[in-house]
């Protein structure tokens, strides 16, 4: 009998790794995965490098302006408009990586590779959240870029994570506080809440309430703005001491013990990327299984303080 010819469905075109395709699953779910769980990478300033470690934000002053007099020369009117940087280092690589005996695989009744790229992702895109509401945080705290400037933040108030009234009339001074700002109102402003206080919200009358120009659903749990300010749900907001880790070249670490939500616009944050969220698969024939890593290298940082505002309860 003749042996059977083999169809290598992992080949690309029947030539080179065997499991070319299979890894292209496997990072298709990741970054499908991380897309679906990370909140913050759209609401913030993302920025990609070729190369580097780190990436400049320039930061520019407001100008002034004068009525000219009739016949007068206006070359000595001329004014300085302030400018000053913001820079953002590249962490080392953040990397999330498994180890998938051959001998496992074999026996186990279901697609592991599948369930693990959930998993990875989920820790991936979790830590780019926890970093980026801690530099919020961070933010808000922050003092001004430029000389006679706007910093941040701070709204203080004890019955902030209690209260749900209370909360909602602290978002409303946080978008209070960007409008005597200057901070643009074009739907770039947001509000992450644990799920307690989120919760607190939900039950608020004046939040949902139609007749009071309320969005949102009681059955459902959800609060879609107040203020032109949309309020997300996140456990990543920080409410403890978090310290530094090796590994990070920007300032993510702080005392937010009393913490109990952010407000920011989109300009307050930065992210640089040097490289994007990828996936790597490799057999290893000592150890009889497979490695599956999925990482990516970027940095976050504060850019404008003035964008942020944090909300405490002392």
């Amino acid at each position: 009998m003749a042996d059977a010819v083999y169809s290598p469905i992992g080949q690309i075109n029947s030539a080179g790794d065997e499991k070319a395709l299979f890894l292209k699953v496997f990072s298709g779910m990741v970054i499908n995965t991380f897309d679906e769980t990370n909140k913050m990478m759209d609401k913030h300033v993302v920025r990609s490098i070729a190369s580097g470690k780190s990436a400049q934000f320039p930061v520019l002053g407001t100008a002034t302006a004068a009525y000219h007099v009739k016949g007068e020369d206006i070359s000595p009117n001329g004014q300085e408009i302030l400018a000053n940087e913001k820079i953002i280092n590249i962490d080392n690589s953040l990397l999330a990586p498994v180890f998938i005996p051959s001998i496992d695989e074999a026996m186990n009744h279901y697609d592991v590779r599948a369930e693990y790229a959930r998993k990875l992702a989920h820790e991936l895109a979790n830590r780019a959240d926890k970093n980026l509401l801690q530099v919020a945080v961070l933010a808000a705290r922050a003092s001004a870029t430029l000389t006679g400037g706007n910093g941040g933040t701070v709204l203080t108030n004890a019955a902030y994570g209690t209260d749900g009234d209370v909360l909602a009339a602290g978002i409303f001074d946080a978008g209070q506080t960007f409008d005597e700002k200057d901070i643009p109102e074009d739907s770039q402003r947001f509000c992450a809440l644990k799920p307690a206080q989120y919760n607190l919200l939900a039950q608020t009358t004046k939040v949902l309430n139609s007749d009071w120009n309320g969005a949102g659903s009681y059955s459902k749990g959800q609060v879609t703005e107040i203020d032109s300010i949309q309020v997300i749900k996140s456990n990543h907001v920080p409410t403890s001491v978090i310290a530094g880790v090796t590994g990070e070249n920007n300032t993510y670490s702080g005392t937010f013990t009393t913490t109990v939500g952010v407000c920011w616009h989109k300009n307050a944050v930065g992210t640089v990327k040097l490289q994007d969220l990828r996936s790597e698969s490799e057999y290893n024939m000592l150890q009889q299984g497979t490695w599956l890593l999925s990482k990516y290298i970027m940095g976050h940082g504060i850019l404008q303080p003035e964008c942020a505002v944090e909300l405490k309860t002392s």
